[in-house]
């Protein structure tokens, strides 16, 4: 199942779901009102490889709770993200085994290629 995990808020990611070719089969998951699982957060990591590929610094409470000057660990990003969904960098597309994060736009360019597979 592809699957895009946005927050419906977030303009860039708006734009970005809108820019997509139209017949892309994706399931959308708006974070803020279906917060990540653990088990979701488990396929994203394995297939990323790390929690803190998955990990968005850009954060605002990544600025506020002073995170960048502290030394996080693997599990500290998995706390985090399951926490707070603005942990996530977003949007985070799951297209057919793989996995897209953040809004780039050569991971944009990516996802778009994906999909029209």
């Amino acid at each position: 199942m592809n699957k895009v995990y946005y927050l419906a808020s977030c303009d860039t990611c708006r734009k970005i779901i809108k820019s997509l070719p139209k017949d892309n089969n994706l399931v959308f998951h708006d974070i803020k009102q279906n917060p990540i699982t653990e088990a979701e957060l488990e396929e994203m990591h394995k297939l990323a490889g790390s929690y803190e590929a998955l990990f968005s610094k850009k954060a605002q409470l990544y600025k506020s709770m002073d995170l960048k000057n502290k030394s996080l660990t693997e599990d500290d990003y998995k706390k985090y993200i399951l926490e707070h969904y603005t942990f996530i960098s977003r949007p985070v597309f799951i297209i057919d085994e793989k996995i897209y994060i953040g809004n780039t736009q050569p991971v944009t360019l990516q996802v778009t290629k994906a999909l029209e597979k």
